[in-house]
This record gives structure tokens, sequence and C-alpha cells, in this order.
């Protein structure tokens, strides 16, 4: 799934486990200026510096995938849990900056053939 936005937070990344640290931020998306949403994802392992090019304000696009969870506890209540993990955090001005070039666009010169 995708979702474009303005970056809303970006939180400091929390080990949870020795092997396990997550970073949380959020997107404000607005299809509907008049109620605009603040969606909360989470980055985890080695994906926690993919929001550090980043700043508040940014106009982002991100690739992510709906978790979800079954949690019972103790007395037996049985509760539910949603998370959205972000796997790629772009910006327009991303790809302005990463523009191959490429010898192709070149012209081929008039005397010589073509090598296959």
């Amino acid at each position: 799934m995708q979702i474009t936005g303005k970056l809303h937070a970006i939180f400091e990344t929390k080990q949870i486990t020795e092997r396990f640290q997550k970073r949380e931020f959020v997107v404000e998306t607005a299809d509907n200026p008049s109620y605009p949403q603040m969606v909360l994802f989470q980055l985890t392992g080695d994906r926690c510096q993919n929001i550090d090019p980043y700043k508040l304000g940014d106009n982002v696009t991100v690739e992510f995938n709906v978790r979800g969870r079954e949690w019972k506890s103790p007395s037996g209540e049985i509760k539910y849990f949603n998370s959205l993990d972000a796997w790629t955090v772009t910006s327009d001005s991303d790809s302005a900056t990463e523009q191959p070039t490429f010898e192709a666009e070149m012209p081929w010169p008039e005397n010589e053939d073509v090598p296959f």
C-alpha cells in the first residue's frame, strides 16, 4: 500500500528488546482538507534510519504493510492491535536528485559501424 502526505512528527528510535527496535512517525494526509488525518507509521530494525533524510513539513510517500495481531490478557479478554509497517519513505525531491545519466544519450559517430 502507499500513501502521500506531509511529515508531521518524527519520534526517537525505541529499543524494544535486545534485537528489536522501532521508530514511529506521523504523516498528515489531506484527502479532505477540512478533516486532515494524522496517520502513525512505524519503521523497524535496519529501516529505522530511513526517515533521517526528511524534516517536518516535507511531502513524503510511504510504502507500507498493514499488520494486525490478537492479544489475550491474563483475565481472558481478547484485544486486537494494528500497525502500519513502513518499508520505504521517499519524496519528490529524491527522484529529482537521483536522475541517472546514460551514455546512450550521446550521439553515435556517423563513421562507425554498429558493434553488433
